[in-house]
């Protein structure tokens, strides 16, 4: 595909030189799409031109903007606001557009760039449920890796589950003291759920121990045998290994299918339990070093001061590990399994500190991956008292949650009446492509560092800047193309309308969006770029007729424009990891 934007900054090299006899850098020249409210396809900024024109703004912008329209750059027309020089291509060049894209259905694909990119994303505990922040998390992570991937790296989805430590260690004991042998298959319940239950179990127990005794949670009896369990697991203790083994199964078990429900995946899976070892030697070479240093009590730790920081334990004084401990095994592993450029963390912004101190760590120690580490911080979610209500009363479980947007999904789409004739299975099917639709696009249309409030009922909604929106946007358009297929015209004289030649500027700017949205990582420029396209699609279908429409080339044209259209909703969906249904 030609691109116009090397055309007009050649041309407008050109006029500053022969205008002005100016020679300016390709980096003096921002061209952009133009804003809506002002007429043309394309503006560029005249200001960094006026010191060279020795004339106002506009002046100069009238200068440059009559030599572009002498020259052979598709140049129709144009008009100065006061330093902006917006330009009006021809009706030609849109229809060559058209003709180079109508057949490419990865139209916004990004060349590959060479990049490698290790992302981790959700980190559970093995001991209980996936909740409400895991799902915003595997809702970035997965359409931020898709995203990284259109742009042209080469991206590698990995899990990371903390499976050992203190936490697991009251789970485990907590089962083995009150369960008498039940296991989630003899109880019938999903075994994150059953696992979560003794878990919540421990506090209760704690604390009632704690009140009666009248001393401290730590210094109860429950809190004294669970420390006893860690240090015997570190050592190896058989028995404890094999309950360690058989309880995180059931949860690993569990969470694979919450993950299949909600559309995720992932490349790898690391333990904490296989690199904890791996991030005690790596503090033992810093304190060999000299970089860490170990405290009067016998704990290890660095001092990050000097970074605004404060002084952080790396190894406790009884010699355990810290998560902190298993990051630092865990990404000298990762370095050594892929080598990537960059090492991604998406996790909540309660753990800014924390990948802070990993970073200075792994710099401290001079590890060459140290600067490839960056964490992708986020906000948490909030839901409004309603249908969706937690086991516990005060988390919202992933499960629950998935199920809860489905029966909504079911129960709007049923009011419609529009698929009532679809096979029993194959409306099921739907109503999960549009419940989790709505899930995933109401949460990835934020910004990631914005605080949301999920209301499931307004997320579920055939109108206005939602998923299901979009989705029947797409399921429009297919229905027009099961009655007539695109065919490429390779001249096209047809005159295009504005709101055609809207649909093609947007997606002319697919691959400058992918690459902005990938730079900033946000997949949220994403989903507020594919509702502009289908709310300017949807405006379109309502004013113009397409398959009824006065000439053939009419027709063609606009059905081609529409299965243009309908490839990038689909693309871009896929990238925020929603299904685009070609019924609704």
């Amino acid at each position: 595909m030609n691109l116009i934007e090397p055309i007009l900054i050649k041309h407008t090299i050109d006029a500053v030189k022969k205008i002005y006899d100016t020679d300016i850098q390709e980096s003096h020249i921002n061209i952009s799409a133009t804003k809506k409210e002002f007429e043309g396809d394309f503006t560029i900024t005249i200001f960094p031109f006026v010191k060279f024109s020795k004339k106002s703004p506009e002046q100069t912008g009238e200068d440059i903007g009559n030599y572009l329209l002498q020259q052979d750059t598709q140049v129709n027309k144009f008009n100065v606001i006061k330093g902006f020089l917006n330009l009006t291509l021809h009706n030609s060049f849109w229809n060559e557009f058209l003709c180079n894209i109508v057949a490419k259905e990865n139209y916004g694909q990004l060349a590959s760039n060479g990049k490698k990119i290790v992302l981790e994303y959700t980190g559970p505990n093995s001991n209980k449920p996936l909740h409400l922040g895991h799902v915003r998390n595997m809702l970035l992570g997965y359409s931020l890796s898709n995203l990284l991937k259109a742009a042209g790296n080469d991206v590698t989805r990995v899990n990371i589950y903390n499976d050992r430590g203190i936490a697991i260690c009251k789970s485990m004991y907590t089962w083995k003291t009150q369960a008498n042998g039940l296991t989630p298959k003899l109880a019938n319940v999903k075994g994150d759920h059953f696992v979560g239950k003794y878990y919540a179990m421990y506090s209760t127990l704690e604390k009632a121990e704690s009140e009666a005794k009248g001393i401290k949670a730590d210094d109860t009896e429950i809190a004294q045998a669970c420390k006893k369990m860690l240090l015997e697991w570190e050592a190896g203790n058989k028995e404890l290994h094999a309950l360690w083994e058989e309880m995180n199964n059931w949860v690993y078990e569990a969470h694979e299918e919450t993950f299949k429900n909600i559309g995720i995946s992932f490349d790898k899976v690391y333990y904490e339990s296989e690199h904890y070892l791996l991030g005690k030697k790596l503090v033992l070479e810093g304190l060999e070093k000299g970089i860490y240093y170990k405290r009067a009590d016998g704990a290890i730790c660095v001092d990050l001061t000097e970074n605004g920081l404060d002084e952080k334990v790396l190894l406790r004084p009884d010699g355990t590990s810290i998560y902190l401990t298993q990051d630092l095994g865990i990404a000298q592993q990762r370095y050594e399994d892929y080598h990537p450029d960059r090492s991604l963390y998406i996790v909540g912004n309660e753990q800014d500190y924390h990948f802070k101190v990993l970073k200075l760590c792994l710099q401290k120690l001079g590890a060459p991956y140290a600067d490839g580490i960056e964490h992708m911080s986020y906000g948490l979610v909030d839901l409004p008292s309603g249908r969706l209500k937690s086991r516990e009363g005060n988390i919202v479980e992933a499960d629950d949650l998935i199920n809860g947007v489905i029966e909504i999904a079911a129960e709007r789409t049923k009011e419609q009446g529009k698929v009532d004739m679809l096979p029993t299975e194959e409306l099921h099917q739907l109503y999960r492509t549009i419940g989790l639709g709505a899930l995933k696009y109401f949460i990835l249309k934020v910004g990631a560092v914005k605080r949301i409030l999920f209301n499931p009922e307004e997320s579920i909604d055939f109108q206005g800047n939602t998923g299901p929106f979009i989705q029947y946007t797409h399921a429009r358009i297919c229905s027009i193309l099961r009655k007539k297929s695109y065919q490429n015209i390779s001249e096209n004289s047809y005159e295009l309308n504005e709101l055609e030649k809207e649909l093609l500027s947007t997606l002319y700017h697919l691959p400058h969006t992918i690459k902005g949205a990938a730079e900033a990582m946000d997949p949220a420029e994403i989903a507020n770029y594919v509702y502009n396209l289908a709310k300017n699609y949807s405006k379109y279908y309502s004013a113009y007729k397409i398959l009824n429409a006065e000439t053939e080339d009419t027709i063609q044209t606009r059905v081609n424009i529409s299965y243009t259209v309908a490839n990038a909703i689909r693309f871009c969906l896929n990238i925020l990891g929603i299904d685009a249904p070609e019924r609704m």
